[in-house]
């Protein structure tokens, strides 16, 4: 098929507005097609992302995306990737790699630099797939940050490409958010914003037609679709945790929510797992009792280490322990249950040492070099094959590590405790290999045979989201350019 554009841009009228979906579907859609197209976001800002073929690390969305066009995720689709230590810091990753921890002004000002590392890898997509499908960040109208833009309108008018804006409709407000949005943009920016695609609808389409033909004559531009409301999608979240919580079965896992949590996607396999019932707890929230407790990632270990002690996780978890409960630890989580974390060169915030919940014989020092690695293996603990990714800047020692958790491409890691009730790794996705969840489950307390297979999952949701979104692609061939 021929597509009238070789590079659109889907920037939304808010966060959450469905950006990242569209652009999945429409990278889907375009490969059923016959169509080489590539997805691409200028700079990310998320704690949940994902490990790449070349060794770098991108944003989570887009390596969801890039399985929806159905080829490996790349450094060049996420070339900035912001990922927050706090409220006005973040560690900043140009291709994949570490380049500095910078303020919020300090990186306003490195914005001229970061945009030649976008257009650089825009323009290597550009030259190897037909189509380059953009994902924009937050809204185009934070008129605050027009100034060195280089995730919206600012990458737009560099490239010169056209742009779909996505509404959200279930959140309400839909004609004020677009029409504000327009108002916000500059004559040239409104001029290149092709059409409007309404998002998650349910209802009847006839009493919102009204509404449709007042957005059209209001401003001029056509409405492209409007999209259903879709329950029940298996898909990676780009960063918010998901509200939904799994109570489909009798086994109880409990999750901490602290404020800097990260890849919380590794719980997404427990999520739709039909014999768990999964609940992640945020401040001020109760804690549920349990039979498994798992601490997960972290941006900033130590302190959300001292979030969890404030927040009276200390206690739970060594009452949980006593009455014959199951702990695991996911990377960050794995480092926060050893004796001490040492961050001798201020890291992830100021330089320090802080005492561990000491439920593992572990020691760790947290480094500058960060490690970023596909790896796939046998679990220690069962006859299992295991896959997964290493995210991680630390380096862990002590005794239990000689009970490890997994043999990762020859190397061994995590630690179990001496009684066998805690276990520490630093494998993500380590719940997505069927087997190995099983085994760990298992290892947990839950013996049920069931399995959850996430690549299967995602697929058919892939699948479901690209059939919902056809009637976006049909108007989307009728522009001309």
């Amino acid at each position: 098929m021929t597509f009238p554009f070789s590079t659109l841009m889907v920037q939304g009228t808010t966060s959450d507005a469905g950006k990242s979906t569209v652009v999945a579907a429409l990278c889907r859609l375009l490969v059923r097609e016959g169509v080489r197209v590539a997805p691409f976001k200028p700079q990310n800002m998320a704690l949940n992302s994902a490990v790449t073929s070349d060794g770098g690390e991108i944003g989570r969305a887009q390596a969801l995306q890039a399985i929806a066009a159905r080829i490996a995720p790349h450094t060049d689709m996420n070339p900035v990737l912001l990922k927050p230590s706090s409220d006005t810091g973040a560690q900043v990753i140009i291709h994949g790699e570490v380049r500095s921890d910078m303020q919020a002004r300090d990186y306003h000002n490195y914005k001229p630099v970061a945009m030649q590392a976008v257009l650089a890898s825009h323009a290597r997509l550009a030259d190897q797939y037909d189509v380059v499908l953009v994902e924009g960040a937050g809204s185009p109208a934070e008129i605050n940050l027009r100034d060195r833009d280089i995730a919206n309108m600012g990458f737009a008018e560099a490239v010169d490409c056209p742009v779909i804006l996505v509404a959200d409709i279930d959140r309400g407000g839909v004609f004020a958010h677009l029409v504000g949005t327009l108002a916000c943009l500059s004559e040239s920016e409104r001029a290149r914003i092709v059409g409007f695609v309404i998002n998650r609808f349910r209802g009847d389409i006839g009493l919102l037609e009204p509404g449709l033909r007042w957005l059209e004559q209001q401003t001029g531009k056509p409405v492209l679709a409007v999209l259903p409301y879709l329950h029940d999608l298996f898909l990676d979240a780009e960063d918010a945790v998901a509200t939904v919580q799994s109570t489909r079965g009798a086994f109880r896992v409990v999750v901490p929510v602290p404020p800097r949590i990260s890849n919380h996607t590794d719980f997404d396999a427990l999520r739709a797992h039909p014999d768990i019932d999964l609940q992640l707890v945020g401040p001020g929230q109760p804690i549920p009792p349990a039979d498994l407790i798992i601490l997960p990632g972290s941006k900033n270990t130590r302190a959300d280490l001292a979030w969890l002690i404030a927040n009276g996780w200390r206690e739970v978890l060594h009452k949980h322990l006593r009455y014959g409960g199951k702990v695991i630890g996911i990377c960050g989580g794995y480092q926060m249950l050893g004796k001490t974390i040492a961050d001798p060169h201020g890291v992830e915030g100021e330089a320090g040492t802080s005492d561990g919940l000491g439920l593992l014989d572990i020691h760790t020092e947290l480094t500058r070099d960060k490690r970023l690695q596909q790896v796939s293996g046998r679990c220690a603990f069962a006859d299992v094959d295991v896959a997964g990714y290493e995210i991680h800047m630390g380096v862990s020692h002590g005794d239990d590590q000689h009970r490890p958790v997994f043999m990762l491409d020859g190397h061994a890691d995590g630690a179990r405790s001496a009684d066998d009730c805690v276990l520490g790794t630093y494998l993500h996705g380590l719940f997505d290999t069927p087997a190995a969840c099983d085994a760990l489950l298992r290892w947990a307390g839950l013996a049920s045979g069931q399995t959850v297979d996430t690549a299967a999952l995602r697929e058919e949701s892939l699948e479901r989201l690209a059939d919902a979104t056809q009637p976006l692609l049909d108007a989307l061939k009728k522009l001309s350019i």
